[in-house]
Parts: C-alpha cells; structure tokens; sequence
C-alpha cells in the first residue's frame, strides 16, 4: 500500500490561501485536487481559529487538521493535514526552550508516525546562531529516540539546512551564511550516518538540487537560483520503500502561492 506524503512551508497560512485565488490558485485548490494523504505545513503563522477558518473548505471536504502554534503572535507554527484522524498527536519534542515556539508536532497513524518540522533558519553568528544550535543538539536527541521505534517514522519541513552543494545553485557564494555553514551540514550528514534516509536525494541521485525555495527578489526564481531546504528524512525502515519524489514547482513566477514549493515522496 502506497502511502504519500508532502511537506510545504506554506509562508503563512492565510496568504497561501489567499494568493492567486482569484486565478483558481493557491493552497486551497492543490489540496482539492492533490493524492497525497498527509500534508506537512509549515509556518502557518496563525492562531488555531484562523488556521481552522482558512482551511474550513479543505476540513469540509474531510481533511483533519494537528496544529502546534507559537506563543509568539504571528511566528512559526506547524501543521498536519491528514486523510484520517490521527491515533496520537505529540507538541514539541520535550524540549522547555523550543516547545511554545510552534516548530515541531508529529503523529501517529497505524504503525507510521509523521512530522512537520520548521527549524530556526539561524545566523552566521551571534545570538540567533546558537539558539539555532542549541535547537540542532535538542531535537537530534530527539530524532535518536525516534529511529529507535519499531515503527515507520517521516520528518518533513523547512529544514532551513542545504546538506550538500548539490542543494544549492550558488553554494561558493553561501560558505558563510546561515543554511549553509559547514557545522550544519555536518549535523544533517551525522543523521544520515545514523540511518536517516534523506529520500529526494537517494532518489534524484547526485544531481543539482531539485530545489524547493526560491527568494521572491530578482530573478531567482526564473533562473532557478534556490535551495533545496525542504525535505524528508525517514527512518531506514520506511526509507528504503521510497519510490518516487517530486517538487510542484509552479510554471511561473506569477504563479507561485508560496517562496517554497510544496515536496512530495511516495512510500510503497
């Protein structure tokens, strides 16, 4: 039995709805007309009655809705649509420093677990920068229970970590920035020498990219100038039942209903 799953920062939930709708586009009409059975949401930047408002069509149409919010008004927040209700939700991942700020929920369905995941997007130093590793060294420990479990485990989000140079287009010019700093590409290669399965990659193969966040500036988009930052990382058991991996890269710029492009892996 195939079972697909999506991650997509949608870059707040109310515009996502919102933008292009007058064109038939937008958050709304790809979930009406998507196969996917679980869809990872990332920086909803609402309250819970705003995010169930702007999804009420997509919840009428039988969609279920897991919400983590931020306790900081208009930040963050984590979400999972699913085509049934889960069996068990978990907030956060037991960490008293990052658990209000929305970044992390995941739930159980039958022997499969999925989460949404937003990771600080960081610095290049100063105080964004450790809080950035300090939330690295927390949820890693996290993730080493997780792998433990006997069960099929996916974490997908807005990792705001680019792994390799392979994920994006200008990785000389980006050494020195937050995403791409050797220390954090080391600890998303230590999770996959752990047996985390990045599944787009061992898909797509050595490959540049395919990409998944373009800036709204210049011509990134159009140049194909990104960052692959959106991903999954399943553990070896589901991993290796991985078998096919897609973005919904919009045809154009003015087509776009988010800065990211929502991903999408299927597991049979």
């Amino acid at each position: 039995m195939t079972t697909i799953v999506t991650t997509i920062n949608a870059n707040g939930i109310r515009a996502a709805v919102k933008h292009r709708s007058e064109r038939n586009l937008g958050l709304l009409p790809w979930l009406r007309d998507t196969d996917t059975h679980h869809v990872l949401l990332q920086e909803t930047r609402a309250t819970e009655e705003q995010v169930v408002e702007a999804l009420a069509p997509a919840l009428a149409d039988g969609w279920h809705l897991t919400l983590n919010e931020s306790t900081v008004k208009g930040h963050s927040g984590v979400a999972i649509l699913s085509r049934s209700a889960p069996d068990r939700v978990r907030k956060g991942f037991g960490s008293n420093e990052f658990d209000g700020t929305g970044r992390y929920v995941e739930a159980d369905f039958g022997d499969l677990t999925v989460a949404s995941l937003y990771l600080p997007k960081g610095a290049s130093d100063g105080p964004k920068r450790e809080e950035k590793f300090r939330f690295l060294d927390e949820f890693a420990a996290h993730l080493a229970a997780l792998s433990r479990k006997r069960r099929d485990v996916v974490i997908g989000g807005d990792w705001n970590i680019a792994p390799t140079e392979l994920d994006l287009k200008n990785a000389k010019g980006n050494v020195k920035n937050p995403g791409f700093l050797p220390e954090e590409r080391q600890w998303v290669a230590g999770l996959l020498e752990a047996g985390w399965v990045d599944a787009a990659r061992e898909l797509a193969g050595e490959v540049p990219g395919p990409y998944s966040w373009w800036s709204w500036r210049g011509k990134a988009f159009d140049n194909d100038a990104g960052w692959r930052i959106d991903y999954q990382l399943a553990n070896k058991r589901l991993g290796q039942r991985a078998t096919k991996s897609y973005v919904h890269r919009a045809d154009a710029y003015d087509l776009r209903w988010s800065d990211h492009a929502p991903v999408t892996v299927e597991y049979s």
